[in-house]
Order: structure tokens, then sequence, then C-alpha cells
């Protein structure tokens, strides 16, 4: 079973250049409205359909995978996100970049990000949140990679060039890393009953696997979805307005070290944070809980909003604030997608947590354009900030206090047992 962790590696590397479709962004509104196409609120309504598109289809697509394997979807990804950004270098109107870049880059993550975690929750019952995180951390920190290759290039050739280069890019990439992923095969399920023990005792596992109707009739899913919504809120916002942001305090253009500004360096280290979260957390949550990594994750989160609500203006205090806030909000893609494994099984997994993932599109409306307009309002961003930190310590509050003292609708068991019954 050692080559399960070389059919990872391929998830891990088809996420990288996917990153770019969300973490990268925020380099590009402030010269898309200073070229005319619309006001900043209006041009964030492209990062909110992205991210509306790309979870609110990852249950198909996560049927899909469960149906036929993440191969040819991965590739089909790979087609479409290097379309989408080739053809937005073209686009003369805020509607084809709505297109182009919202529809048909939006599908594509979408696709790509489904089939890569629904393959992490397949082939690792035994370390579903140390896996999940590591493929969340190629779509978290892949950007890190590449944010200061696309901002030299915006400011050399424009943001339309930007687009064409690293669109062809990105698409090569995620199309070669495909061709290595594979589903288990129809004998995996004995395997994974027995590699299962290795679980910790407290975290708890399904005996059964749930198809998504039965998911759906659990209050504790719909308990998930809305902590997911509260605390995806949060990092969407400094995801898709972090540029904003800098530019709106001045803190855009000044040069901190290496000749990088402090918004290129914050966004560098944002990104690597927000990957390496990922998995950290993700192991930490196979050691003592799901819920209780959630309770402390999510609480210094909404201090962490809070500080760099406090530094906005002051560029190495910015730098480093805006990084402890990437890093205990990164850990969700881990917690979540692991969560659903355990709760509800491995067979179903891509549908499952599609379906759960959808709270992360959302979560985009409020981050995106309504998070942008309160900013147009209000002439700052002291608001966004509040907003999103009292919501973070609200779904904390909900995973220790609600989600842990739910009683379980499906036969429930540890993981130290689970191979006593045969169950997963």
């Amino acid at each position: 079973m050692r080559w399960r962790w070389w059919i990872l590696v391929a998830a891990v590397l088809a996420q990288i250049p996917n990153a770019n479709m969300q973490y990268a962004w925020t380099l590009f509104p402030s010269h898309i409205v200073k070229d005319g196409l619309g006001k900043l609120s209006r041009v964030q309504e492209v990062f909110a359909l992205f991210v509306l598109l790309e979870t609110w289809l990852v249950p198909f697509d996560g049927w899909l995978v469960d149906k036929f394997g993440p191969r040819l979807l991965t590739i089909a990804g790979g087609v479409l996100i290097g379309i989408s950004w080739v053809a937005a270098s073209t686009v003369q109107t805020l509607g084809g970049l709505l297109f182009w870049y919202g529809v048909v880059g939006g599908i594509g993550a979408g696709i790509i990000y489904g089939a890569t975690i629904a393959t992490a929750l397949k082939w690792f019952p035994d370390r579903r949140g140390l896996t999940a995180g590591l493929v969340a951390a190629g779509f978290g920190a892949g950007a890190a990679l590449s944010v200061a290759p696309i901002d030299g290039v915006i400011n050399h050739a424009g943001w339309r060039a930007a687009f064409f280069q690293f669109g062809i890019i990105q698409g090569i990439i995620v199309i070669l890393a495909a061709l290595f992923l594979a589903a288990p095969p129809e004998g995996f399920k004995a395997t994974a009953a027995a590699i299962v023990k290795r679980v910790s005792k407290n975290v708890r596992q399904a005996s059964v696997d749930s198809t998504p109707a039965e998911m759906l009739r659990t209050p504790h899913f719909w308990v998930m979805y809305v902590m997911m919504v509260l605390v995806g809120g949060g990092g969407l916002m400094a995801t898709a307005q972090l540029g904003p942001i800098a530019k709106s305090t001045g803190v855009d253009k000044v040069v901190v070290m290496w000749g990088l500004t402090a918004l290129v360096l914050a966004l560098q280290i944002d990104r690597v944070l927000n990957g390496i979260t990922r998995p950290i957390w993700g192991w930490i949550s196979d050691q003592i809980g799901r819920e209780n990594s959630m309770f402390i994750a999510f609480g210094v989160q909404g201090f962490a909003i809070l500080w760099l609500l406090s530094v906005l203006d002051k560029p190495i205090a910015f730098i480093i604030a805006s990084g402890a806030a990437f890093f205990f909000w990164g850990e969700m893609y881990s917690l979540f997608p692991a969560m659903v494994g355990d709760m509800w099984g491995r067979k179903y997994a891509g549908t499952n947590y599609g379906l759960m993932y959808t709270a992360k599109g959302v979560a985009s409306i409020w981050a995106g354009p309504l998070a942008a307009y309160m900013f147009e309002v209000q002439k700052g961003w002291h608001t966004v900030f509040v907003i999103s930190a009292i919501a973070n310590f609200v779904a904390a509050l909900a995973a220790i206090l609600v989600l842990k003292r739910i009683p379980l609708r499906k036969p429930m068991i540890t993981g130290q047992m689970a191979h006593a019954i045969g169950g997963e």
C-alpha cells in the first residue's frame, strides 16, 4: 500500500497551480478597476461567482469521482482553468470576466479540488486529517510560489499578460499531475477496515457508509454547514480583499525587504502558512479529535482577525498579523473533510464532502461583493473585520458546545474499536 502515498503526491501537485484561481486573485482587482471594467464591489462579484461555482458544483463533481475515479475529471479541470485565465486576458467587459474567470474557472477549480480531496479521503481512512490537510495545503500554499512572479508580470506587462502566461502554465501542470491519480480498487474496503485501527480513540468514525440523502437528514451536518459558512467568510474576505485593504491603507507600495512590498511579502507568507496549517491541524485533529481542534483553531482565528484590524496601516505588523490570520483559518479545509469522512464513511466521501463544501460558496457572497460594498459605504474596514471575528467565535463555541453533544443517528464507534467489527 505504499503506492497510495504517490497518488497523494499527485493530488497535492494538481492542487498547487489550482491555488492561483483563488489566492492570486487579490492582486488583480485594483488593476481591473483602474482599467475601467467596474468599481471594486462589482469587480469582486467575479470572485464571489468563482467561489460559488467552485463549491456548488463539487457535489456533482464528487458524484462523478465516486462513479468514475479522479483522473479524467482532473484532466478536464486542468483544461478549464487554463482556458479560463487565457480567455480572461482578452475580455473587454466585466461580463466577459464574470464568464471566463467566474464560470469557467469556477467549474474547473471545483473539479480539481473535489477530485483530489476525495482521493485522499478514500485512500487514507486511517489518516484523514493529515492527508486531506496535505491535499488542501497544495491549494492553500500553492500560490506562494507564484504570487511574486504574477505581481511582477502585472507591474511590467499588465494584468492581461499575467492571466495569459500563467493560464497556460497552470493548465499544463494540472494535466500532468492528473495522469498519476487513481481510485482505490474494489478490494480496498477490507484493507481500509484493517488499517483504520490506527485511528486515535478521540476520533469517532462511522461503522457504515451513509448516502448523501442520509447525511442531509442528520442535524450534525447542518451544524457543521453553518460553522463552515461562519469560519469561511472571514478567511475568504481576507483572501479577496487583502490587496484592496493594503491599497486603502497605503502599505501596498511600502518596500520592506528583498525588494518586496508589504503586500507581496504578506501574500507569500500568508499562502505558505495557509498551506502548512492544513496538515498540521489535520494531524492534531487525528490525535485530539475534530471538535476540540475546531474550538481551539476557530477561537484563535477570531483574535487574529481583530489583531490584523488593529495594524492595517503598519507594514511589518500587517505582514505578521495577516500570516497569523491565515494560519488559523486554513485548517478548516482539513478539519471539515476529515470529519465528513469520519461521520459518513468512505464510499460516498466525494459527494458528501462536496455538499459540505458548498458552504464556502455561501460565505463568498459576504467575503467578496458585500464586504467591498461595506468598505465603499463606510470608507473603512472596521465593521467587516469585527463581523468576521464574531463569526469565528460563534463557530468555535458551536464546535464544543453543540456539535460535540449532538446525539448521532448512525451507530458510531471509536477508531480503536473499528477493526473489531470490520467497519470503517
